[in-house]
């Protein structure tokens, strides 16, 4: 989730902070806290960063020194306490705000549709890591469920067990997301590590969708490949297109995230990684030791902003390690993390060029 409230009520001002060369920073910094919450709205609960994929795309890969760990159940149940979904009638003023400035209707199926439709509503139970690891995951998912909150979580399809995803289904997920880089088992393994492949996942899925059918789960199957500006991309993902034709679920081709990493910027189509990043004003992150970071991309814990065994979720979001951040990142402060290993801008970067500190 994030705080669609803030998005909205901030939306104007930071479009107006790109061109407007009167608007002081002090200005903006109080708008900017007037609009947020001082209830937190977390995006990502990583409750585990343990992971069987050696993905060339990804940081953990070759970047992340932090210890493998996976949460402690109580931690998790503690967090789900102080979480609270938000009113229908916020999300019918969303959908109207989105289908308004980004044209894009609630039944659309897309990168964008996903981020501005379907992450707003979820918990993402995702970080640096394979949630199907962790072997707790149904009892998360039936855990927000109850407190009227839905699911998501993305994952490698090679580590789909059939009888626990069902009981995932049972207990209410919301969105699965299976990663499939090409329908080319070798190239598979190529692109995420040796305990990928296609085949066995295609098999696996299409027997899911089958039980989803004969059960009515409500469950959505996201079926995604990843943009990594390949020679062959286009007709990997047409032959992807063609083995899920007439299937229930929604398939996007997805933007490659962080591509600094890789120093291979070939654009983005998201809505997400264009604009600039409102993070430190409408979501947390909570990793899987527990720490309250910067943001779901901070895949080492570099700036910790909290702990949540020991201090509130409300208590971390207004305290003082939070306000420092925001004003770093108000005043793109150089040598942050978020400013020279990150493909989003900081509002600091994106306000007019006459301003910039």
């Amino acid at each position: 989730m994030y705080d669609v409230e803030f998005y909205m009520r901030s939306h104007d001002l930071l479009r107006r902070a790109q061109t407007e060369e009167t608007l002081d920073l002090t200005v903006l910094r109080d708008a900017l806290e007037s609009f947020r919450s001082p209830d937190p709205v977390v995006y990502n609960i990583e409750t585990t960063n343990a992971c069987n994929m050696r993905c060339e795309m990804c940081p953990r890969t070759t970047m992340m020194t932090r210890s493998i760990e996976t949460m402690d159940p109580g931690l998790f149940e503690l967090l789900v306490g102080q979480l609270h979904p938000f009113a229908e009638e916020t999300w019918r003023r969303w959908d109207r705000f989105v289908a308004e400035v980004y044209g894009i209707g609630v039944d659309d199926m897309s990168e964008n549709h996903f981020f501005l439709h379907v992450i707003p509503r979820v918990i993402q139970l995702h970080g640096y890591g394979d949630p199907l690891l962790d072997r707790n995951m149904a009892r998360y998912v039936k855990l927000l469920s109850e407190a009227g909150l839905d699911s998501y979580f993305s994952c490698n399809p090679a580590n789909i067990d059939i009888d626990r995803t069902v009981e995932m289904f049972e207990n209410g997920l919301g969105y699965i997301k299976y990663s499939i880089e090409t329908v080319d088992d070798s190239r598979h393994k190529q692109i995420r590590g040796e305990a990928s492949e296609f085949t066995q996942s295609y098999q696996r899925i299409l027997s899911l969708l089958e039980l989803k059918r004969r059960h009515g789960f409500k469950t959505v199957i996201v079926i995604t490949m990843l943009d990594l500006n390949r020679k062959d991309q286009a007709e990997d993902y047409r032959l992807l297109r063609e083995a899920f034709a007439g299937r229930d679920v929604y398939l996007y081709l997805k933007s490659e995230d962080q591509q600094w990493y890789r120093q291979d910027y070939h654009g983005t189509k998201s809505v997400h990684w264009s604009e600039c990043c409102k993070h430190p004003w409408m979501s947390m992150t909570v990793k899987s030791n527990g720490e309250a970071c910067m943001c779901m991309e901070d895949y080492d814990n570099e700036i910790v902003l909290g702990d949540t065994r020991r201090d509130t979720l409300a208590d971390i979001w207004n305290g003082d390690a939070y306000r420092r951040f925001r004003d770093q990142h108000l005043h793109a402060t150089r040598g942050l993390k978020c400013s020279e290993r990150c493909d989003m801008m900081m509002v600091g970067e994106a306000i007019s060029p006459s301003r910039r500190p």
